[in-house]
């Protein structure tokens, strides 16, 4: 059997949902989109339902294989709904929905509900991607009280560059946000995960941790909460093959790197298709049997090369970290010119084995 595999701590994961709830002192979403960032939906929701505020979504299928799955915890649908006829598979599964469009308003005014709906009305303080414009957010929210169609109303907004700590934008929303909602009684979710941990003074009754929950931090600098996250996906493999290269001989696909002594090299199974980045350059660091190495040449669909001069206790089996506990998956982000979020959303092809349930 192919030894490539990702390896999800669960208890890591707890550790990061109180994490960010601890030092938020609110209520928590954990957000589970994008099939938990590649770590599984369904067992992360069934690993933190117990003690969860509820989870987070992007779009109405993610959330009904949550339900179908036995997931009861309250969920909430960061887009909201595309069209008006899922508001009936809403009410029926009790999903609460961001409402961050003014045709989305419309919708729920003129569709018969069940039950009301328990809504977080997104404002655009800035960002400019979705949510109800500040100068008609108020009316938004007098709209919804009229309809009688809102159990209950949270104010959200999202934050554009809370992850660059000396930036004022995050402020600025704050401020913007502040003044069109001022007089609205209602509770407030702002903070997502950077906002979490970088950004204390913000008000905030609802919180939204995703990248934390899964122990990578947001940051491209230290940071003093980021420092006490633990990382819950290792993705390991093994060589499974070795060779001599003399010194001028290149290694894979274009010939990228070329050997300046005689070296020993290791090919482990791992590459792109398993969602490995392509772009990862010589000198990207992994681990071989415990000690720190690099990768050698370009990343190919199936299979990548590593240094194993100078770890002549390694060979054929010898085992490979690509990131986890010990090669943070910022340092491998950061070598291929990507971030966190986008290398574990890519992860594919390999098994998912789960421990600390």
């Amino acid at each position: 059997m192919r030894p490539a595999r990702a390896l999800i701590d669960l208890q890591a994961l707890r550790h990061n949902y109180q994490l960010a709830r601890d030092t938020a002192g609110a209520k928590a979403l954990a957000v589970i989109k994008a099939d938990a960032y590649g770590h599984g939906a369904v067992r992360v929701a069934q690993a933190l339902e117990a003690e969860a505020d509820g989870f987070a979504v992007a779009c109405i299928e993610e959330a009904l294989e949550l339900r179908q799955a036995g997931i009861n915890a309250p969920i909430l649908l960061l887009e909201g709904f595309f069209e008006a006829d899922e508001l009936a598979l809403m009410v029926e599964h009790d999903f609460w929905c961001v409402v961050h469009s003014l045709w989305q308003l419309d919708a729920i005014e003129q569709t018969a509900l069940g039950k009301p709906l328990n809504v977080w009305l997104k404002m655009d303080s800035g960002m400019h991607r979705v949510g109800i414009h500040p100068a008609d957010f108020q009316a938004a929210h007098q709209r919804l009280l009229n309809s009688g169609k809102a159990a209950k109303i949270v104010l959200m907004t999202h934050f554009a560059r809370a992850d660059e700590l000396d930036s004022v934008r995050t402020d600025e929303q704050v401020a913007i946000f502040q003044s069109a909602r001022s007089g609205l009684t209602a509770e407030v979710s702002l903070r997502n995960s950077p906002g979490v941990m970088g950004w204390p003074s913000v008000p905030s009754d609802w919180v939204r941790p995703g990248i934390m929950l899964y122990g990578a931090t947001p940051f491209d600098q230290p940071q003093s909460v980021a420092d006490r996250l633990q990382p819950v996906m290792t993705l390991e493999s093994r060589v499974i093959c070795v060779r001599d290269l003399p010194v001028g001989e290149p290694v894979g696909y274009g010939g990228t790197f070329v050997a300046e002594r005689n070296m020993r090299i290791g090919v482990v199974a791992m590459g792109y298709a398993d969602g490995y980045p392509r772009q990862a350059p010589t000198g990207t660091p992994l681990m071989v049997d415990g000690q720190r190495s690099q990768l050698l040449g370009r990343v190919s669909m199936d299979m990548l090369c590593v240094d194993l001069t100078d770890v002549p206790g390694a060979g054929l089996g010898s085992r490979v970290e690509l990131w986890g506990k010990n090669i943070l998956i910022s340092e491998v982000a950061s070598s291929a010119g990507m971030i966190p979020y986008q290398i574990l959303c890519n992860l594919k092809r390999v098994p998912r084995l789960y421990t600390g349930a």
